[in-house]
């Protein structure tokens, strides 16, 4: 069963054949909606909304625990594709583009980070040294091509705190810490997955230049995404329907 993790502009998948909808609890509290199953042609999927269903749950507030218990064990997943909007440092990543990132760099705090926090159970550590699975992402590139669609291969991606975006300086230094695009949900839900054994690759839409760059230089023009996020989700839907062609 494919997972896939909606994040801001995907809190529902029109293309998803709904066969039910369950609420799960975890060990780790209640995740941030309940679970959608149904099927993409013949391949099982299994959706949940990142930030809730009326995106109520700003990103330093995701139960990401709750979110990845839910998916591997309750559903049974057996891989996630995680739908995120991400802000553009690097010249090329321009509002309404696509990329599948391949590097995280971590700048979150005070989130609840592992699965392995019991101080009577044994210390537990996971090779991080590629966050993203290497052939889950060569298959959403792939499904990309064959969907006539334009995808990024590659990308570094910031994980900042928020909820509130970064400052200019702030971008500014993530840039010199060889980051190439900025978001606020990308950890420790990669790692979390890595904890649960499920090969874990986003799929990102750039929404905005970050602060401090191009048309951002002043500020973020907010009322400018809704309209980028609405026409690349369409873009992400076709990506994510040809990958579910492909894994069957």
């Amino acid at each position: 069963m494919l997972a896939v993790i909606g994040g801001s502009g995907l809190t529902q998948f029109s293309s998803l054949e709904i066969s039910h909808q369950q609420a799960v609890g975890t060990p780790y509290g209640e995740p941030s909606a309940e679970l959608t199953f149904g099927r993409i042609g013949k391949q099982p999927v299994v959706f949940i909304a990142r930030h809730g269903r009326g995106h109520t749950i700003p990103p330093h507030m995701v139960n990401y625990r709750a979110n990845i218990w839910a998916l591997a064990k309750a559903a049974g997943a057996r891989r996630i594709v995680s739908v995120a909007s991400v802000g553009g440092i690097r010249a090329d990543l321009c509002p309404g583009r696509l990329v599948v990132p391949d590097q995280i760099i971590d700048y979150t705090w005070g989130r609840q980070t592992t699965f392995h926090e019991n101080c009577d159970a044994q210390v537990v550590h996971i090779d991080f040294t590629h966050p993203y699975d290497q052939a889950l992402r060569q298959q959403l590139l792939a499904a990309a091509s064959r969907a006539g669609e334009s995808v990024g291969d590659g990308a570094v991606y910031a994980a900042s705190q928020g909820p509130r975006l970064e400052t200019a300086a702030e971008i500014d230094r993530f840039e010199r810490d060889g980051a190439h695009m900025v978001g606020m949900t990308g950890m420790p839900e990669a790692a979390l997955a890595r904890e649960a054994g499920l090969p874990y690759a986003a799929l990102t839409v750039v929404a905005n230049w970050a602060a401090g760059r191009a048309d951002s230089a002043l500020a973020i023009r907010f009322e400018n995404l809704e309209g980028v996020l609405q026409e690349a989700m369409v873009r992400v839907r076709k990506v994510i329907g040809r990958l579910c062609e492909d894994l069957q």
